[in-house]
């Protein structure tokens, strides 16, 4: 795609010639002989670089430079003057100029400039278009009701300062939340940082919240920035706080009180401003009834608590979720998209799902990995994802405090067997070489499991 230049100046001589070694270049050129007729030409077209004459009759080019960036969708100034001064200079700048050329106009010093300028665009579109990926990822998917009141608080609740604690199963998503809280608030163009408080080991921990200095203890080699300092201006995320130890909690309480804090082997105080977020799967108040979480480190961190649902309770949004899921793994694998069949989707709807959205994430890349074709069914779900609990209640009843009819396990194993592979087969059709392939036997190891359980089918 053609870069588009305007070039703005009263003398039709420069119009004219530096239109043509721009249109050689690859340019596509347009110009203007005033800062008004400027303004006209952005306003029925967008270009993404204009050349500004400083010296026009009328509005000069200061005047029309700042009209240009009161635009919806300012493009890049590169100003040109035969009288440049300083005070001129600065102005431009401030008023947002990228750079300026000097009259007579050198071909090579334009075309340079004009290069260093396409660079700079290049970069901010892939900014932008990388922004737009991570926003992407971190989209919170769903209509449902519960979905619908948790984007209502992170509205509210993003533009602030607030310390949030964040609750919910694992898998269910309180990253996401942690992202959208930090990229709706003041602090989005500033650092993100999460700490995995439940994967580092107790002897780390509070070198990598604060930091250390080299010789502090044996394997300090060198100085080390700790995750306080690094969130400084930022967000910190605290996930699975609730695994952090008592030590390490009377130092995170201090830190959220007076935002300072001391590098381990370090004399010096740290100040920081730093926004806390904390995420936790566990039940805080039972923690700290058991003497596991400090109560005052609690009250600071859940100024503002939310709660992620589980995906369970919000299954009218599974269909939007694995669809958004087979877009991005049949881009990411360069496949064709594979949309499910409806009894497919109706297993997914119906199925637990104790991993949350993260189990169903990792079920749709498998997916779109392991099945051939574009159509996915039922038959290429994982066995626990075909197997709903009315299904299980009706294989196991249950008795008077335990699985009623069943004199051991074994004999209850069998049973369970035995109903597995007839409702596999009767989803196949009878086809004992699908119905292997579903149950992930061979199938002469099929063949024998029936005869022992005194099955009879036709194959094919």
């Amino acid at each position: 795609m053609k870069i588009s230049v305007l070039i703005v100046d009263d003398e039709a001589g420069i119009r004219r010639s530096l239109g043509d070694v721009l249109a050689d270049e690859g340019y596509k050129v347009s110009a203007a002989a005033s800062g008004e007729e400027c303004l006209q030409w952005l306003a029925r077209e967008r270009f993404d670089l204009v050349l500004l004459d400083i010296w026009l009759p009328g509005m000069d080019g200061l005047e029309t430079l700042e009209k240009v960036q009161a635009t919806e969708q300012p493009p890049m100034v590169i100003m040109i003057t035969g009288h440049g001064t300083i005070e001129t200079a600065v102005r431009a700048t401030k008023l947002g100029a990228f750079d300026f050329i000097e009259k007579p106009l050198s071909v090579d010093k334009t075309l340079l400039t004009l290069s260093h300028a396409v660079e700079e665009l290049n970069l901010a579109e892939q900014n932008r278009q990388l922004q737009e990926e991570i926003q992407g990822r971190h989209r919170l998917l769903g209509d449902s009701v519960p979905m619908k009141a948790l984007r209502q608080q992170l509205a509210l609740a993003g533009p602030t300062n607030g310390r949030v604690l964040i609750y919910g199963e694992s898998g269910a998503g309180k990253e996401l939340v942690a992202h959208a809280l930090h990229h709706g608030s003041p602090r989005a163009q500033r650092p993100f940082v999460e700490v995995n408080c439940a994967a580092i080991p107790e002897e780390l921990i509070e070198s990598e919240l604060f930091g250390h200095v080299k010789g502090s203890f044996t394997g300090a080699v060198e100085d080390k920035t700790g995750k306080f300092e690094q969130a400084d201006s930022g967000t910190l995320f605290l996930d699975e706080v609730g695994d952090m130890s008592l030590r390490t909690q009377s130092k995170v309480l201090r830190v959220t009180e007076e935002q300072r804090f001391t590098p381990v082997g370090s004399r010096s105080n740290l100040t920081v401003d730093v926004r806390i977020i904390a995420a936790t799967n566990k039940n805080l108040q039972e923690e700290i009834a058991k003497g596991n979480f400090r109560e005052d480190l609690f009250y600071r961190l859940n100024v503002i608590p939310f709660y992620v649902p589980a995906l369970r309770e919000r299954r009218e949004d599974i269909p939007v979720l694995v669809s958004y899921f087979l877009d991005e793994f049949s881009r990411l694998y360069g496949r064709r998209k594979k949309h499910l069949s409806d009894a497919a989707m109706e297993a997914l709807v119906q199925y637990r799902w104790p991993g949350n959205v993260r189990e169903l994430r990792n079920l749709v890349e498998r997916l779109v990995i392991m099945v051939p074709g574009v159509r996915i069914e039922r038959r290429h779900l994982p066995v626990g994802a075909r197997r709903d609990d009315n299904h299980m209640r009706a294989v196991f009843p249950l008795g008077a405090g335990r699985l009623a009819g069943f004199a051991s396990l074994q004999e209850a194993r069998t049973s369970y067997e035995r109903a597995y592979i007839l409702q596999t087969l009767e989803e196949n059709r009878g086809n004992v070489s699908r119905a292997a392939e579903a149950l992930g036997l061979e199938r002469s190891n099929l063949y024998r499991k029936m005869k022992s359980l005194g099955i009879t089918a036709g194959d094919e």
